[in-house]
């Protein structure tokens, strides 16, 4: 795939499907098949049985992964999920600004 929009620990708001609306932060990215994790989105049920490292079985929730393009970057500036542009700072970084208010997200 190539290069990504979103980071981890980006805070993100999905856009579409079951969990439309929540805003959440990036806990892993999967650049090759274009994939996020958020906290607290997608959760489903996984079945587990007892194994040696996990004395106790069950039913454990966790979030698995979405695509890339159901989440928009969250301008905390604009209060919502924003489009991503490149700008060039005076000191010759990168920064990913909010394409309606032009403020640096990120570090």
């Amino acid at each position: 795939m190539g290069k990504m929009h979103i980071r981890r620990d980006d805070t993100v708001v999905v856009i579409t499907g079951k969990d439309k609306g929540k805003k959440g932060k990036v806990l892993v990215v999967v650049p090759s098949k274009n994939r996020v994790i958020v906290e607290g989105v997608n959760i489903v049920s996984r079945h587990t049985r007892p194994t040696s490292q996990t004395n106790q079985g069950g039913i454990i929730k966790k979030e698995a992964p979405i695509d890339a393009s159901n989440v928009m970057l969250y301008c905390s500036k604009c209060d919502k999920g924003v489009r991503v542009g490149i700008k060039l700072l005076e000191n010759g970084e990168k920064a990913r600004v909010c394409k309606k208010c032009g403020a640096v997200i990120g570090k």
